[in-house]
């Protein structure tokens, strides 16, 4: 029997002694004793189990023989039992009805335990995961297990390549899934490091044998799928770029997606860069014509782009420089300190690689067109000796690379017909710049005459 049910038993015993007592009480006192026996009274109807009276008592009886009041008050005892019965049942409802229960209690419910006696309950706690930096996620990574899995997903997705490099983006996101974005601030980095510390993020946390495995199986996917995953990965990381900018500018935030890790996708994205460095030229003319690929903000993001491409082959990474980053410098973002800086350390480095020199001279020429074409020949020479007002801090560093990228925009066989044609033009442009006043007329004039030794 629960506690209600005891405490209405309890309520009806009461009444019913106390009624029985006081009806027996009311007839000694007016009924005679019959052969004296005091119990001869005994044999009423009344039972003191009985809830109602037989007859129901008319409302307008009271008042009347001195026999109503005795079942008047027998009523009105029985409607104040009612009555306390309802007000008992009403009272312990709270303490009956039960709540939704939840997986973390709340304080509340530990204070009513421990009123009752009842030993508290200690709240759980979900294990947080561990967070782990890009170095030791990357130590995580087996070789051969990347190797069973890219066997496995090859054999399932065979014919849908875009969905395979999306698996392999998968793996590593996986991999790399309790690294938080304070351990790798990619945008602070590249905004800080310089472009020769820029080149190994994030590969240089992952090993060799991990790197090979992914780049070997990156060689058999097709330009269209590694192109289309190029460009599924460029529009992840501004949108994450995005996301910093609004936050900075005290916007709306934007929650970071969580399903992508950002060393992920940077870490298959640089693979597939290496691997496939004509990748990033087909983009070409899609980086070109939408904005959310240019901007002064993306740079840092496009010169990492650009050393990923030169270190699988210095052509296509020259090639990317002189079509990307070179047409910056004519632009107004260009006249930033900050932005020549990038630019020049880019070509820079491409030029001091090992043997870059031989390297660039023997690919001057690619799918019949030069790497540095005319124009871009024009534009070097007016950074590189404009007219003394027009000087910099970073004149001098243009002066430094420009007679390599001359040597290699007129590369070719002497005398031949395309030698000819592009010092022409070169000609034409150099003439410009020198009556416009653009350029420093005896260093222009000295730089036309090798043009034609």
């Amino acid at each position: 029997m629960d506690e209600n049910s005891a405490l209405i038993e309890s309520i009806l015993r009461e009444e019913d002694e106390a009624e029985a007592d006081k009806y027996v009480k009311k007839m000694s006192s007016t009924a005679p004793v019959q052969n004296g026996d005091a119990y001869a009274w005994q044999t009423v109807s009344y039972h003191k189990r009985n809830r109602r009276l037989s007859q129901p008592i008319p409302p307008d009886s009271v008042g009347d023989p001195p026999n109503g009041d005795v079942f008047r008050s027998i009523e009105l005892h029985s409607e104040e039992r009612r009555r306390r019965i309802r007000q008992a049942q009403t009272d312990s409802l709270p303490a009956v009805r039960s709540e939704p229960h939840s997986d973390d209690d709340s304080d509340a419910e530990v204070a009513a335990a421990a009123e009752n006696g009842e030993p508290k309950k200690a709240k759980v706690k979900k294990p947080k995961k561990p967070k782990l930096t890009v170095a030791e996620a990357a130590s995580k990574i087996d070789a051969a297990h990347l190797g069973a899995f890219l066997a496995e997903i090859t054999e399932v997705y065979q014919s849908q390549q875009d969905i395979l490099l999306l698996r392999l983006a998968d793996y590593f996101g996986r991999a790399f899934a309790s690294v938080t974005a304070a351990q790798f601030p990619w945008l602070k980095i590249f905004k800080e490091s310089t472009v020769s510390k820029m080149v190994d993020i994030p590969l240089s946390h992952i090993s060799e044998n991990v790197s090979k495995t992914s780049v070997d199986w990156i060689g058999q996917r097709s330009t269209e799928a590694l192109g289309s995953f190029v460009l599924w990965s460029l529009d992840c990381i501004l949108a994450d770029l995005a996301s910093h900018q609004g936050a900075a500018k005290g916007s709306k935030k934007v929650v970071q997606q969580p399903s992508r890790c950002q060393v992920a996708i940077f870490a298959v994205l640089a693979m597939v860069l290496r691997k496939k460095p004509d990748v990033l030229i087909s983009l070409f003319p899609v980086m070109r014509e939408s904005s959310k690929y240019q901007g002064q903000d993306k740079l840092p993001l496009t010169v990492w782009l650009i050393t990923q491409a030169s270190q699988g082959d210095l052509v296509v990474g020259l090639y990317t420089w002189v079509h990307l980053l070179l047409p910056i410098l004519s632009s107004k973002s260009g006249c930033n300190p900050q932005s020549r800086d990038l630019i020049l350390q880019s070509v820079e480095r491409i030029l001091s690689s090992p043997k870059a020199r031989p390297i660039l001279l023997n690919g001057a020429v690619r799918k019949g067109e030069h790497i540095v074409p005319p124009s871009a020949l024009d534009l070097l020479m007016r950074v590189s000796f404009p007219s003394p007002s027009a000087r910099v801090k970073a004149t001098e560093r243009f002066e430094a690379v420009y007679p390599t990228l001359k040597e290699i925009a007129l590369a070719g066989s002497p005398g031949s017909k395309t030698v000819r044609q592009v010092a022409q033009k070169t000609l034409n442009y150099s003439v410009k710049a020198v009556i416009e006043g653009i350029a420093n007329n005896k260093e222009t004039i000295l730089n036309l005459l090798e043009l034609y030794k």
